[in-house]
């Protein structure tokens, strides 16, 4: 399975981003984490600070798993973390994890429902499921149907793909500025496709703004949505 687009090159100068988003569950990621569609093992990068007890990178497209495994070597990566190429069917079903994340991912995935049900089996009672995802249908662009994505979310829209027997933590848009300008830019540039230049704009200039105004609209205004869930049952 070959990965669509070249956004994870693009995205990984996107720092404060990183930085914003991981701030609303990093806390989270403790003990054994399974981070599904790793990409180029950018997020891990910026999210894996070496205190987990294990770490697995999920990714079908052998290409990437490549570059995973290149960082790793070169200790750009923690040399414990452990690369899968495949997808989740190809992790051990009697594994079992305290933190699954899927940064960036379900929007690739047709049935988005049944995934995350998947997924929901390898938590540990008390674990959390984390899924961050581009948000609103009505932003949908060539740019999305490029790189692969069957769509775009609402908080309804992820929380009906949630599995119903795990505990809602969290749910919330995040960046808030940046959805007015993807608002102009549909409206008015009609630019399909970003450049570098304006990704290192979005996060250098708008991400520090949408930090103060996210907080001020109450998290209610984003183009991004994030949802956290519990395993609180041993089922």
């Amino acid at each position: 399975m070959s990965y669509i687009g070249n956004e994870l090159e693009l995205f990984k100068h996107a720092h404060n981003w990183k930085q914003y988003y991981a701030s609303v569950f990093v806390h989270l990621l403790k003990g054994d984490v399974l981070e599904v569609g790793a990409g180029i093992g950018e997020t891990t990068h910026s999210l894996c600070n070496g205190k987990q007890e294990s770490w697995v990178c999920v990714e079908p497209d052998p290409d990437l798993t490549t570059q995973i495994a290149l960082k790793k070597q070169q200790g750009y990566l923690p040399d414990f973390i452990e690369i899968v190429t495949g997808t989740l069917d190809a992790v051990a079903a009697d594994r079992k994890f305290d933190a699954i994340l899927y940064i960036d991912v379900i929007e690739h995935i047709e049935h988005d429902g049944e995934e995350l049900l998947k997924a929901s089996q390898y938590l540990k009672c008390g674990g959390h499921l984390i899924v961050l995802v581009p948000a609103h249908n009505f932003l949908y662009s060539e740019f999305d149907k490029a790189i692969g994505h069957f769509r775009r979310y609402n908080k309804r829209r992820l929380a009906d793909a949630a599995p119903k027997h795990l505990k809602t933590i969290d749910l919330r848009y995040m960046d808030s500025v940046g959805l007015s300008a993807s608002l102009a830019n549909k409206w008015f540039l009609k630019q399909d496709y970003p450049e570098l230049k304006q990704i290192q704009f979005w996060d250098n200039y708008i991400i520090p703004v949408s930090k103060i105004a996210d907080r001020i609209t109450f998290y209610k205004f984003g183009k991004t949505v994030v949802g956290i869930w519990q395993k609180t049952t041993t089922e």
